[in-house]
Protein backbone atom coordinates (compact mmCIF):
# COMPACT_ATOMS: atom_id res chain seq x y z
CA UNK A 1 0.00 0.00 0.00
CA UNK A 2 2.26 2.44 0.99
CA UNK A 3 4.89 1.57 -2.57
CA UNK A 4 1.67 2.37 -4.39
CA UNK A 5 1.40 5.38 -3.07
CA UNK A 6 5.00 6.41 -3.46
CA UNK A 7 4.52 5.39 -7.12
CA UNK A 8 1.49 8.07 -7.39
CA UNK A 9 3.28 10.93 -5.67
CA UNK A 10 6.24 10.47 -7.72
CA UNK A 11 4.30 10.50 -11.46
CA UNK A 12 2.52 13.10 -9.66
CA UNK A 13 5.33 15.53 -9.19
CA UNK A 14 6.82 14.20 -12.40
CA UNK A 15 3.81 15.15 -14.33
CA UNK A 16 3.13 18.70 -12.56
CA UNK A 17 6.56 19.57 -13.02
CA UNK A 18 6.94 18.50 -16.89
CA UNK A 19 3.83 20.02 -17.53
CA UNK A 20 4.84 23.36 -15.59
CA UNK A 21 8.51 23.16 -17.35
CA UNK A 22 6.90 22.79 -20.38
CA UNK A 23 4.53 25.71 -20.43
CA UNK A 24 7.23 27.86 -18.95
CA UNK A 25 9.51 27.43 -21.88
CA UNK A 26 6.77 27.74 -24.53
CA UNK A 27 6.21 31.17 -22.78
CA UNK A 28 10.18 31.89 -22.11
CA UNK A 29 11.15 31.22 -25.65
CA UNK A 30 11.49 33.21 -28.28
CA UNK A 31 11.62 30.63 -30.52
CA UNK A 32 8.27 28.82 -29.97
CA UNK A 33 4.79 27.47 -30.86
CA UNK A 34 2.95 30.37 -33.75
CA UNK A 35 6.55 31.78 -34.72
CA UNK A 36 7.97 32.14 -37.66
CA UNK A 37 11.49 32.80 -38.09
CA UNK A 38 13.64 34.84 -40.70
CA UNK A 39 17.45 34.63 -40.20
CA UNK A 40 18.06 36.13 -36.56
CA UNK A 41 14.50 37.96 -36.76
CA UNK A 42 11.47 36.06 -34.83
CA UNK A 43 7.53 36.93 -34.99
CA UNK A 44 4.64 35.90 -33.98
CA UNK A 45 2.50 37.35 -36.74
CA UNK A 46 -0.92 35.99 -35.54
CA UNK A 47 0.03 38.02 -32.10
CA UNK A 48 -2.94 40.56 -31.08
CA UNK A 49 -5.66 38.63 -33.65
CA UNK A 50 -8.76 36.28 -33.30
CA UNK A 51 -6.18 33.15 -34.49
CA UNK A 52 -3.43 33.54 -31.70
CA UNK A 53 -2.56 30.18 -30.48
CA UNK A 54 -2.74 30.09 -26.35
CA UNK A 55 0.54 30.21 -26.04
CA UNK A 56 0.93 33.84 -27.92
CA UNK A 57 -2.02 35.08 -25.97
CA UNK A 58 -0.10 33.84 -23.03
CA UNK A 59 3.07 35.30 -23.48
CA UNK A 60 1.24 38.57 -24.07
CA UNK A 61 -0.29 38.47 -21.07
CA UNK A 62 2.53 37.72 -18.74
CA UNK A 63 4.53 40.05 -20.62
CA UNK A 64 1.75 43.28 -20.33
CA UNK A 65 2.33 43.63 -23.79
CA UNK A 66 -0.28 45.73 -25.98
CA UNK A 67 0.23 44.10 -29.34
CA UNK A 68 -0.42 45.31 -33.26
CA UNK A 69 -3.56 44.37 -34.80
CA UNK A 70 -2.45 42.11 -37.72
CA UNK A 71 -2.90 45.27 -39.91
CA UNK A 72 -1.23 48.15 -37.79
CA UNK A 73 1.98 45.97 -38.16
CA UNK A 74 4.77 43.66 -36.78
CA UNK A 75 7.17 42.79 -34.69
CA UNK A 76 10.65 41.25 -35.20
CA UNK A 77 12.47 40.10 -31.94
CA UNK A 78 16.64 38.79 -32.09
CA UNK A 79 18.33 37.75 -29.53
CA UNK A 80 21.16 36.21 -31.37
CA UNK A 81 23.44 37.34 -34.38
CA UNK A 82 23.49 36.01 -38.06
CA UNK A 83 26.31 33.43 -36.88
CA UNK A 84 23.68 32.59 -33.74
CA UNK A 85 25.97 33.95 -31.10
CA UNK A 86 23.67 35.80 -28.59
CA UNK A 87 23.08 39.41 -28.86
CA UNK A 88 25.66 40.85 -25.69
CA UNK A 89 25.82 44.36 -24.95
CA UNK A 90 29.48 45.06 -24.78
CA UNK A 91 29.57 43.83 -28.04
CA UNK A 92 29.20 46.06 -31.73
CA UNK A 93 26.77 45.17 -34.60
CA UNK A 94 25.68 45.72 -37.45
CA UNK A 95 22.56 45.61 -38.94
CA UNK A 96 22.49 46.07 -42.67
CA UNK A 97 19.99 44.83 -45.55
CA UNK A 98 16.51 45.37 -47.20
CA UNK A 99 13.47 46.34 -45.22
CA UNK A 100 10.43 45.45 -46.78
CA UNK A 101 7.54 48.24 -47.34
CA UNK A 102 6.63 50.19 -44.68
CA UNK A 103 5.35 53.18 -43.89
CA UNK A 104 7.71 53.60 -40.23
CA UNK A 105 10.23 51.77 -38.56
CA UNK A 106 11.86 51.51 -34.84
CA UNK A 107 14.37 49.88 -33.34
CA UNK A 108 15.28 49.40 -29.71
CA UNK A 109 16.66 47.06 -27.73
CA UNK A 110 16.06 45.34 -24.54
CA UNK A 111 17.51 43.79 -21.35
CA UNK A 112 16.72 40.53 -19.95
CA UNK A 113 13.70 41.71 -18.32
CA UNK A 114 12.44 43.20 -21.66
CA UNK A 115 12.84 46.55 -20.46
CA UNK A 116 14.41 49.05 -23.22
CA UNK A 117 17.96 49.60 -21.92
CA UNK A 118 19.51 52.85 -21.45
CA UNK A 119 22.25 54.60 -23.28
CA UNK A 120 25.04 56.80 -22.21
CA UNK A 121 23.61 60.95 -22.04
CA UNK A 122 22.56 62.94 -24.59
CA UNK A 123 23.02 59.63 -27.00
CA UNK A 124 20.00 57.76 -28.88
CA UNK A 125 18.90 53.97 -27.44
CA UNK A 126 16.62 53.78 -29.70
CA UNK A 127 15.95 54.79 -33.47
CA UNK A 128 13.52 55.80 -35.97
CA UNK A 129 13.10 55.76 -39.29
CA UNK A 130 12.90 59.13 -39.84
CA UNK A 131 16.03 59.35 -37.84
CA UNK A 132 17.87 57.46 -40.30
CA UNK A 133 20.79 58.80 -43.18
CA UNK A 134 19.68 56.74 -45.82
CA UNK A 135 22.88 55.39 -48.59
CA UNK A 136 23.04 52.68 -51.16
CA UNK A 137 19.38 52.72 -52.46
CA UNK A 138 17.38 52.97 -48.84
CA UNK A 139 19.21 49.69 -47.62
CA UNK A 140 18.96 49.95 -43.60
CA UNK A 141 22.44 50.37 -42.23
CA UNK A 142 23.07 50.68 -38.40
CA UNK A 143 25.80 50.05 -35.90
CA UNK A 144 24.81 49.15 -32.42
CA UNK A 145 27.81 49.66 -30.19
CA UNK A 146 28.75 51.07 -26.51
CA UNK A 147 31.45 52.92 -28.65
CA UNK A 148 30.24 56.31 -30.21
CA UNK A 149 29.92 55.76 -34.33
CA UNK A 150 29.44 57.17 -37.62
CA UNK A 151 26.36 57.72 -39.25
CA UNK A 152 23.09 55.88 -37.76
CA UNK A 153 24.73 54.59 -34.22
CA UNK A 154 22.33 53.17 -31.48
CA UNK A 155 23.99 53.72 -28.29
CA UNK A 156 24.06 50.75 -25.70
CA UNK A 157 25.71 50.41 -21.96
CA UNK A 158 26.33 47.89 -19.64
CA UNK A 159 27.12 44.11 -19.87
CA UNK A 160 25.04 41.01 -20.17
CA UNK A 161 22.75 39.84 -22.81
CA UNK A 162 20.34 42.09 -24.90
CA UNK A 163 17.78 41.92 -27.89
CA UNK A 164 16.84 43.60 -30.78
CA UNK A 165 13.38 44.99 -31.24
CA UNK A 166 12.57 46.32 -34.93
CA UNK A 167 8.70 47.10 -35.57
CA UNK A 168 7.28 47.39 -38.54
CA UNK A 169 4.61 49.64 -38.67
CA UNK A 170 1.57 49.73 -41.99
CA UNK A 171 3.19 47.37 -43.78
CA UNK A 172 1.60 44.87 -46.81
CA UNK A 173 3.91 42.06 -44.68
CA UNK A 174 1.43 42.37 -41.65
CA UNK A 175 -0.19 39.16 -42.49
CA UNK A 176 0.81 35.53 -41.70
CA UNK A 177 1.42 34.30 -45.21
CA UNK A 178 3.67 36.41 -46.33
CA UNK A 179 5.88 37.91 -43.43
CA UNK A 180 7.83 34.68 -43.76
CA UNK A 181 8.29 35.52 -47.70
CA UNK A 182 10.21 39.16 -46.78
CA UNK A 183 14.01 39.54 -45.90
CA UNK A 184 15.23 41.45 -43.12
CA UNK A 185 18.71 43.00 -42.12
CA UNK A 186 21.46 40.80 -41.09
CA UNK A 187 23.14 41.18 -37.73
CA UNK A 188 26.21 40.83 -37.64
CA UNK A 189 29.19 41.00 -34.95
CA UNK A 190 31.82 43.34 -35.88
CA UNK A 191 33.62 43.31 -32.14
CA UNK A 192 33.68 42.94 -28.56
CA UNK A 193 34.97 43.86 -25.55
CA UNK A 194 37.13 41.37 -23.43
Amino acid sequence: MLKNLLFVVIFLIIALGGGAGSAWLALESTRSIGSVEIGPWVTFPNQGTREADPYSRARSARLGQLSLGQAEGVVFVAVTDGDGRPLLRQCTYRLKGGLPPTRFFTLHATGENRQILSAPARFPSALHSQDLLWRDGQTLDVIVSPHPQPDNWMAIAGNGSMQLVLTLVDTPISTGARVGETGLPGISRVDCDA
